[in-house]
């Protein structure tokens, strides 16, 4: 056996990534080199004090334990590699290589053991996982449960975001929360931003809308300390975007909104808003933790040690002097909106609009491919206002009150933004004074598809037409009684009383300056014919096959009935109906036939008849006979 041993193809997991390499044993210490970042990890062999031979999932692995708490692994290895790596850590290292066994048992329930810089989470004395402690970038805490959240790797294609844990509460040790004694191990070495000396400032109490709660803000140097009943939050400044105070409809009150990237998380949930609300008429003072000198060196002269005035003042201030590099977005005026299925404000800035609060939404100007302006969906009485963005994703504000239209068709355009049906608007806008309740001068769907289905209904209906019907087309670009009687009170606009004496010029007329637009001229329509009235002494509709039946079946009943009530004798008449054949109900009602009364040669009518007045002559009648004689 030589002096040194080297392995290619041995991996390292760095963040839940493998980076493959080299790795060689020599008398003096172990050598890894990443193929891929080409740093060289070296471990002194005097320092190693604990090697393992397990079983992975790329093979074999080893891992390595030094005097000074460090853990490395390695994994790769083959099957044949143990014994000669055995006997040269025997031989060089002094130190044994034990086979250490994995659990695949596919429990999650164990006992957790911190052993360094590791967390391993074992069963029945065997690791089923071990947690890097160093790769830890949150640790929350709530009932009898710690949550560790990872920091990520922009490297891999699936990454760990977080593990919970419950930890049963103890009955031996009541002083100590096995919770908090759990959360102490994992802070003592994880990478987790730690409160260092005192907070500048603290809020007690601030009511937060996103995540939804209230919360002790500390102000640290470094990060924004949230704390709750139930999460902790702690935000590094470097992950601010944008700052925003921005005034409630009422007058009253006051959004403060903090855009985050990467966001705040909570669970599956992802917050990249915080959004805080404030009352105006709350005030505050406030006296920082630092000495005169301290503030003004720190801050040159944007903060004072004591400072006055509303709460929401001094929050968005002290936050504007500790990140600098972003200023707060004020907006002036916002729009009563809905978006998805909750209502909320839009605000019209600068550079952008952001909507608040459920969900938060912010889109800048340079990410808008084109905006439009739609009617409302289930009133006129507003417009629904949609964004596209570069990206394909679309969001619709909806139920916005039409007074809001100029104001807002003014912003957009001041700030040349791309709307999808400008020339329309613009043509709407001259002739509406912000929305007119005249539905002529602006497009309407529903009505327009309502005047589709009017023109298949005419076209179906044409040969019922007792005049022989009309040859008149109709044109969806012209005005239907019946529809705008249905939609609006425009319907006394085309009394069809008044149509009659119209010439077409007229009519074109009337119809060019009411819709702006030329339409094809319609031929000129017939007067609607009056409604007769009814003659009271004409014949009467003749009988149905079950009244011919009943007439002549009633005595019949009632003799097989003794007794038999009115009601009774129906609901019996009924019963027998229904187990007559086809042939039998049909026969009292044959087809009818318009002829003269059929007459005997002694003068004497041989069938009954029911008389009808003659549509042709109303002075002269007809009779209709029933074909069948065998009717009595």
């Amino acid at each position: 056996m030589g002096d040194t041993l080297e392995f290619n193809e041995i991996y390292q997991e760095v963040k839940g990534s493998w980076n493959d390499g080299r790795l060689r044993f020599s008398k003096q210490n172990v050598v890894y080199k990443s193929s891929k970042t080409g740093k060289v990890d070296s471990i002194p062999a005097g320092e190693l004090n604990m090697a393992q031979w397990r079983r992975v999932c790329l093979g074999h692995g080893i891992k390595l334990g030094t005097s000074t708490g460090h853990i490395y692994k390695y994994d790769g290895f083959r099957d044949t590699d143990f014994e000669k790596i055995s006997e040269f850590f025997k031989t060089n290292y002094k130190v044994e290589l034990a086979e250490k066994d994995m659990c695949v048992k596919g429990w999650n329930w164990g006992t957790a053991k911190f052993s360094g810089p590791l967390l391993s989470f074992d069963i029945n004395d065997n690791t089923a996982f071990e947690i890097p402690l160093s790769n830890v970038s949150q640790c929350a805490t709530g009932k009898n449960e710690v949550t560790l959240e990872f920091h990520q790797n922009d490297d891999t294609e699936v990454s760990l975001m977080e593990v919970r844990f419950y930890v049963p509460p103890s009955q031996s040790d009541e002083r100590q929360d096995p919770v908090e004694a759990f959360a102490q191990n994992v802070l003592s070495k994880a990478d987790v931003i730690q409160a260092t000396g005192d907070a500048v400032c603290i809020f007690k109490e601030l009511q937060c809308l996103t995540p939804r709660g209230r919360y002790d803000i500390r102000i640290y140097p470094t990060f924004l300390h949230l704390h709750g009943k139930t999460f902790d939050y702690k935000i590094p400044y470097t992950t601010v975007l944008r700052l925003f105070l921005l005034p409630h409809k009422d007058q009253r009150q006051m959004f403060f909104v903090i855009s985050l990237d990467p966001p705040i998380k909570q669970g599956q949930t992802r917050y990249h808003f915080l959004i805080l609300l404030f009352s105006k008429e709350e005030d505050i003072n406030l006296t920082l933790n630092m000495s005169e000198e301290d503030v003004e060196r720190r801050f040159e002269g944007k903060l004072s040690k004591n400072m006055s005035g509303s709460l929401y003042e001094m929050v968005s201030r002290v936050m504007k002097a500790l990140v600098p590099s972003t200023n707060i977005h004020s907006g002036a005026q916002c729009i009563t909106c809905s978006y998805k299925a909750s209502s909320g404000l839009l605000y019209p800035l600068e550079r952008g609009f952001i909507y608040v609060h459920k969900p938060p939404v912010h889109l800048r100007f340079e990410e808008i491919s084109c905006v439009n302006f739609a009617r409302g969906t289930t009133t006129t009485r507003s417009f629904d206002f949609e964004i596209e963005t570069k990206q394909g994703n679309q969001y619709t504000f909806s139920s916005i009150e039409r007074e809001e239209y100029g104001k807002l068709f003014d912003f957009v355009n001041a700030k040349k933004l791309n709307i999808k049906n400008r020339g329309f608007k613009e043509g709407m806008k001259g002739k509406i004074d912000e929305y007119s309740d005249s539905d002529d001068d602006q497009h309407d769907a529903y009505l327009e598809r309502m005047k589709a289905e009017g023109k298949i209904r005419e076209e179906g209906n044409d040969s019922d037409d007792s005049d022989g019907g009309s040859d008149e087309s109709f044109n969806p670009g012209e005005e239907d009684d019946d529809i705008a009687e249905e939609y609006d009170s425009n319907a006394s606009a085309s009394d069809s009383s008044d149509e009659g004496s119209e010439s077409e010029d007229e009519s074109a007329k009337k119809k060019k300056a009411k819709k702006a637009k030329v339409v094809k001229e319609k031929k000129e329509k017939k007067p609607r014919k009056e409604k007769k009235q009814k003659d009271t002494g004409g014949p009467k509709r003749p009988m149905s096959a079950y009244m011919l039946w009943l007439n002549s079946s009633r005595e019949r009943i009632k003799a097989d009935n003794p007794g038999i009530s009115i009601t009774e004798i129906s609901k019996k008449a009924g019963e027998m109906w229904r187990q007559l054949g086809k042939d039998e109900k049909e026969k009292p009602n044959r087809i009818l036939q318009e002829q003269t009364l059929v007459t005997s040669d002694s003068g004497e009518e041989k069938l009954p008849f029911n008389r009808q007045k003659s549509r042709t002559d109303p002075d002269s009648w007809r009779m209709a006979v029933y074909l069948d004689q065998d009717v009595t």
